[in-house]
């Protein structure tokens, strides 16, 4: 704890380190041993001033948890105080069970020594039971400008790192500290450790897209009539002042009556309506100001002010102000408008891509034409509908893609910001007729789809039968393989690659190994992340492995953040992790682990062997800035302010000079790429928010949803990503 003297009260002597008249304080700690909870009485002291200032037992100081059998508590105090007496007692937190105190006299601490023979705590349970637990109490001198530092890190549990020597890429060729042992092994059948996962199920991507905005059922089984009526305008919005504000509008933040933000999340006084004007509101936040004045900055016009900023942090929020007060109106939105021949990934694509955006926290909606085809004029279509000597199927096509084109143009126009157009646009006069709707409202990239793999289309073209709810009426697989082919001809007839506009081609991108990537005219931060995704994506079905760390010293103690090591039931799950690896990719050795760089999660994954390990800094937790190292109930307690503020809005609060989930969300971006991009299995081990944002993209969740994902310990949780979609399965190793 510093420089000066060093006192054991459990022994004789003391051992002098420095010069005793050098003044400073005395950092005081008392330690009991071998303590296992009683039910629900845990150890505490009270005692007078200055320990606790009170003998009374309701306002006696808990003992904290040091490891799983050392319970503490430290104090400091001048080296000329008065004399302290105190005892230590067993009570619950919440006072609803009687105390039980140590019996025996108070003890005594004066002048920096305790007073009188050392001696065991004894606890007397009944008349026939008593307790004996060994106490040691120990003091240090340090000077005051020492006892800043080692106070801070206290605080904060910095001890010495147990994994310093560890390089950022290293691999084990074997397990260190002997074998597991029978105590960490897991039964060869992994199936036994299965527990219920969130329901999924394979699902059709094109059945998850938007309905159409307005049906009218025609009482008929094979089809429905689709209108398509002016959009409704909304009135524009008053922001309550009690009320919790969602996202951050500047366009409503101007139509308000003069709200600016105070000091809980989301929420705005009336005050200082003269900045209404001046300023644009854009959310970084709690703790950093929203509005950002500005003499230059005026109100935006009613035709942008539908337009809202996406609920994101970092690059993704600097893009969009960007383009909200510089780029083009049109700009503002964005289409992507697919284009290929049936069975090339069309739809995947598109799921796939949305589900990215959205998790990046931009308003993204996918359409899927064939959906309003299906809908309008019934799924058991023959592949003589899509002929292109039919004219009356031909307009019936052109009619339900423009109905599609509108709804996604009403819905951009109320805010939406990305929508994805999901049809086989194979035509110029269809994507010419495209382009003239979207006009002046929103800008259109095409996205072709081009494969010539005769495995891989063969393979789409099974799926697309055995899936499509065109064919779920058919009952004769070879019959509908057939038909799907004569669609396929009757397609390939008329098709035009595309050579107009701004485009993306995708060329046999989806083996992973290889192909191409052709762009047009593609400038801009959103079209530019887009191409970065559709580069390293691919099918090739392989696991993905996440589960938190094994239980840490912080975990035990409730305390957030810190870099403590794990516990003894930590060391046992990373034994058995390393079990379940060396099991579950036994076949798999291009598979490779992935820790954050905080020693919980290197100590947890040091014991898998075989496998390369690569530390990265963007899997570190959730950064809790000056709360680093606290329970919650002491943020509670000593800044009830910031825990209002978390309680009200968990995505987007961030921790004094800490991190947000939108921010934790940014730095994941690269994590997540090379995940796309891999073609091998990973295992991931990292911290819970992290955790949290990464089974959120997978799972396709909300963002809002992000900060309450469960995410327990010692569970492993598999995502199968393949052709099919992503798929889950749980594994819960020990309790």
């Amino acid at each position: 704890m510093g420089t000066g003297s060093s006192i054991n009260l459990d022994s004789d002597t003391t051992s002098h380190t420095g010069n005793d008249d050098a003044g400073g304080q005395l950092y005081v700690s008392l330690k009991m041993e071998d303590y296992t909870p009683k039910g629900d009485l845990f150890p505490h002291v009270f005692g007078s001033v200055p320990l606790v200032g009170s003998w009374d037992p309701s306002k006696a100081l808990q003992m904290e948890r040091e490891s799983s059998s050392m319970w503490q508590l430290s104090f400091v105090v001048s080296p000329n105080h008065e004399t302290l007496d105190f005892k230590f007692l067993l009570k619950s937190k919440d006072n609803t069970q009687p105390c039980i105190v140590e019996e025996g006299p108070a003890r005594q601490f004066m002048g920096g020594a305790l007073q009188g023979i050392t001696r065991l705590a004894q606890f007397k349970l009944n008349a026939d039971v008593v307790l004996e637990y060994r106490v040691c109490i120990k003091a240090d001198r340090v000077s005051p400008f020492d006892l800043a530092a080692s106070w801070r890190a206290y605080q904060e549990n910095l001890e010495p790192s147990t994994v310093r020597g560890i390089p950022d890429v290293s691999i084990n060729s074997s397990h260190e500290g002997g074998e597991n042992g029978l105590s960490a092994s897991l039964d060869l059948d992994l199936e036994q450790y299965v527990i219920p996962a969130p329901p999924t199920s394979v699902v059709y991507a094109a059945n998850l897209t938007e309905n159409p905005r307005s049906l009218k059922y025609a009482g008929s089984d094979n089809g429905a009539e689709l209108t398509n009526p002016p959009p409704t305008i909304k009135e524009p919005e008053v922001v309550d002042p009690g009320k919790e504000a969602v996202g951050p509008d500047p366009a409503k933040m101007h139509h308000s009556t003069g709200m600016v933000e105070s000091k809980s999340v989301g929420t705005f006084s009336p005050v200082q309506k003269q900045y209404n004007d001046k300023g644009l509101f854009v959310d970084r936040g709690v703790g950093s100001y929203r509005l950002a004045k500005s003499a230059s900055v005026t109100s935006l016009p009613d035709s942008e002010s539908k337009n809202s900023m996406p609920a994101a942090a970092g690059a993704v929020a600097a893009a969009a102000v960007a383009d909200q007060m510089l780029g083009p109106k049109e700009d503002m939105h964005l289409a992507i408008v697919l284009v290929g021949l049936p069975a090339r990934g069309k739809t995947f694509t598109a799921a796939k891509l949305t589900r990215y955006l959205r998790w990046l926290g931009h308003d993204t909606k996918h359409f899927n034409v064939g959906k309003y085809r299906r809908l309008k004029h019934g799924a058991s279509l023959s592949a003589d509908f899509f002929r292109v000597d039919n004219p009356e199927g031909m307009e019936a096509r052109n009619e339900v893609a423009a109905l599609a084109m509108d709804d996604m143009i009403a819905w951009m126009q109320e805010g939406g910001q990305v929508g994805i157009f999901d049809a086989t646009n194979s035509t110029s006069n269809r994507r010419n007729m495209l382009m003239k709707m979207a006009e002046g409202k929103c800008k259109i990239i095409f996205l072709e789809t081009l494969c010539n793999d005769p495995k891989i289309i063969e393979r789409n073209i099974r799926l697309k039968v055995q899936q499509s709810p065109d064919y779920a009426e058919e009952t004769d697989f070879e019959a509908g393989y057939q038909d799907f082919k004569m669609r396929l001809d009757n397609y390939e007839k008329v098709y035009e690659p595309v050579n107009e506009g701004s485009y993306i081609k995708m060329i046999d991108m989806a083996s992973g190994k290889g192909g191409q990537i052709q762009v047009n005219n593609i400038s801009g931060y959103l079209p530019g992340r887009i191409v970065f995704f559709l580069v390293n994506t691919h099918l090739t079905p392989r696991p993905i492995f996440l589960t938190r760390h094994g239980e840490s010293r912080d975990n035990v103690r409730g305390r957030i953040g810190g870099d403590t090591v794990i516990s003894e039931k930590g060391e046992l799950y990373a034994k058995k992790l390393a079990n379940f690896v060396e099991k579950r990719l036994k076949n798999e050795r291009a598979a490779s682990v992935w820790t954050s760089t905080l020693q919980r999660t290197i100590l947890t994954a040091n014991q898998i062997v075989g496998f390369p390990k690569v530390q990265w800094r963007a899997l570190d937790e959730i950064n809790a800035g000056v709360c680093d190292g606290m329970t919650y109930e002491e943020i509670k307690k000593n800044m009830p302010e910031e825990y209002e503020s978390r309680k009200k809005d968990k995505l987007r609060y961030r921790y004094p000079r800490g991190e947000s989930y939108l921010d934790v969300i940014q730095r994941l971006e690269p994590v997540i790429i090379e995940l796309e991009r891999q073609r091998a299995p990973v295992v991931v081990v990292s911290h819970q928010a992290v955790l949290r944002a990464l089974y959120a993209y997978f799972a396709d969740r909300p963002l809002k949803e992000i900060p309450h994902i469960e995410m327990p310990l010692h569970t492993i949780i598999e995502i199968q990503m393949g052709v099919t979609g992503v798929q889950e399965k749980r594994y819960k190793l020990m309790d």
